[in-house]
């Protein structure tokens, strides 16, 4: 039997972060993966659907190019299998890219549907049944997620798609109804019906995105409205019927009837708890299937750690990366814990969406007292250099101590400005302490610096009655 200091289950973000971290740290590791290095966020998710939205993006600026002082001579074509095979292309590199770093480190990959048979060994399947065991003195179980179903709409991977087959399309849609309007299901919104597809998002909650600021849900709404995507708000699929052998006729519970080509579900993640010996170990599961963890990323079971989707915290691939290391890094000894407090979240429709901290609403049944700093990027000189002049930039902070609490944006490359703010609530920033600092000009960025200045009724470009 092999032994190793640490073995990980599951080679996604949580996964391959930790192992390259162990092996840094100087151990033996090894990581055991049922499918391919990188997880959902590399194969199904994260980098395959922006290397469609870098597409999209690009098709966008030429087809408005009259705007920008040039024009294409002759009809645009979209070659959509090529925006695919770029796409996969992409993948492959990130992969190799992973296990080259493996290589690199000494790391061990082992292929093959991991169990564990004790808090010590993992039985590994291969695909062609053959089984082994090895030894970790460590183990950290990063197993992931995988898209949930609904009841009445049954995935066939033809008709009715998960995300996972949305990626994998020959062809696009004349229409297509997405059932989740949130992170996902706007962001797959945004690259269909830029390729000429009718889409028609539905959303079982009150607004679109439901997880971000309200204000900043609803300048997105408006965006929808724009762009022409039908939006239903507090309305359900109840049941699904094939109409002509050719379109999916999805009967809603407001009783609209809504009739398209392909039906995606994007209604959240499932965890990947089955079949990995859980029960056999004693590990304790949360409400909701998920893995128990302490603050530590420790189970209930000394020596076994659990890190990522699985243990149904933040389901974002950043955040699987920090618990993956903090992991590791106690398994070797370390007291060590993650600071949720400031985790940013993106959405990459078009505008973009990014967040931190606190929204208004939450702070505001908290019973703080706080003051509101915004900034409209049709203020900025960067934006219109762009030619993108929609969105906000929000501010957050606390009236009494002036600390910030919370950052929401909405426009052009605010995914890539967000980190600011990050570092911000992370350092414990005061709004007056983070208006003195100097932005670059011109940049997106400014958006931020003047969001700030207006916590004091101080930016420099909004007119004095709008000053707060």
């Amino acid at each position: 039997m092999e032994k190793y200091d640490i073995a990980i289950l599951g080679a996604g973000p949580g996964g391959y972060v930790a192992a390259i971290r162990a092996a840094q740290l100087g151990v033996k590791v090894c990581v055991v993966e049922r499918e391919e290095v990188g997880g959902t966020c590399l194969n199904w998710g994260c980098i395959p659907t922006k290397a469609l939205v870098a597409s999209v993006r690009s098709l966008e600026k030429a087809t408005s190019g009259k705007e920008y002082g040039f024009e294409i001579e002759g009809a645009m074509r979209i070659h959509f299998d090529r925006m695919m095979t770029r796409k996969n292309e992409v993948v492959k590199r990130q992969v190799k890219g992973i296990t080259s770093l493996f290589s690199s480190y000494g790391i061990r990959l082992h292929y093959g549907a991991g169990r564990l048979h004790d808090k010590n060994t993992i039985e590994i399947t291969d695909s062609e049944g053959g089984k082994k065991q090895i030894y970790g003195d460590k183990i950290i179980l990063a197993t992931g997620s995988r898209p949930s179903d609904i009841p009445g709409v049954p995935v066939d991977g033809q008709s009715i798609l998960s995300s996972n087959e949305a990626l994998a399309l020959k062809d696009i849609p004349a229409s297509m109804l997405i059932i989740g309007a949130g992170a996902i299901g706007c962001e797959f919104a945004s690259i269909f019906h830029a390729l000429g597809s009718d889409v028609t998002l539905v959303e079982l909650l009150p607004r679109v995105v439901p997880m971000e600021d309200e204000e900043i849900s609803g300048i997105l709404e408006r965006e929808l409205k724009k762009r022409k995507i039908k939006f239903y708000a507090n309305s359900s699929v109840e049941s699904v019927e094939r109409e002509n052998g050719t379109s999916i006729k999805a009967h809603l519970s407001n009783d609209r009837i809504i009739s398209a080509e392909k039906v995606l579900v994007s209604v959240g993640r499932a965890f990947n708890v089955e079949d990995i010996g859980l029960e056999a170990v004693g590990i304790e599961q949360g409400a909701r299937g998920e893995i128990s963890v302490n603050n530590r990323m420790e189970t209930n079971i000394k020596g076994v750690y659990a890190i990522g989707d699985v243990i149904g915290g933040m389901m974002l691939a950043h955040v699987a990366s920090r618990e993956g290391i903090v992991a590791v890094e106690n398994a070797l000894g370390g007291d060590e814990t993650v600071d949720y407090s400031a985790v940013p979240s993106c959405i990459f429709f078009n505008p973009e969406i990014a967040s931190v901290g606190y929204k208004e609403k939450e702070v505001v049944e908290e019973g703080k007292n706080i003051r509101v700093g915004r900034f409209p990027m049709r203020s900025l000189g960067m934006a219109h250099a762009l030619g993108e002049i929609s969105g906000l930039i929000k501010v957050i902070c606390d009236s009494e101590t002036d600390r910030i609490l919370g950052v929401h944006m909405i426009g052009p490359h605010v995914t890539e400005i967000i980190h600011e703010a990050v570092l911000a609530i992370q350092s414990g920033y005061t709004g007056t302490d983070w208006g003195k600092m100097i932005h670059a000009h011109p940049t997106m960025s400014e958006a931020l610096q003047e969001a700030v200045h207006d916590l004091h009724g101080a930016a420099i470009h909004l007119p004095q009655k709008q000053q707060r």
